[in-house]
């Protein structure tokens, strides 16, 4: 699962940083997480931030309201730059099951 939730994070903050959508993408409850998770290592996160994008890609914080329709658009925003989506993890599934019904969503 771990290794599921740094992917999704990896390459959500990828296409943010690649695309200048920090301001319009979020992650999903379960992917939070793992981006900060790879912020925790501050040099590594900023080396690779410096090194794909040529800046410092930010964390804002309650900047949007997780909600299935910001997730959904999310996806489609990671799955549009040529990315594979593990779309239980962004509770986007069609299925409402664990972990898709985090409380992310009206699915719940």
């Amino acid at each position: 699962m771990a290794e599921r939730i740094m992917n999704e994070a990896i390459t959500l903050c990828y296409v943010m940083g690649s695309t200048h959508a920090g301001d319009v993408m979020a992650p999903s409850k379960a992917v939070d997480p793992g981006w900060h998770t790879f912020m925790l290592h501050t040099e590594d996160y900023a080396d690779w931030c410096a090194e794909n994008f040529g800046y410092f890609l930010h964390h804002r914080p309650n900047s949007k309201v997780r909600t299935q329709g910001l997730m959904v658009d999310v996806v489609g925003r990671i799955k549009a730059e040529g990315f594979a989506v593990d779309e239980r993890l962004w509770s986007t599934a069609a299925e409402c099951n664990a972990p898709t019904c985090c409380g992310d969503g009206p699915c719940c």
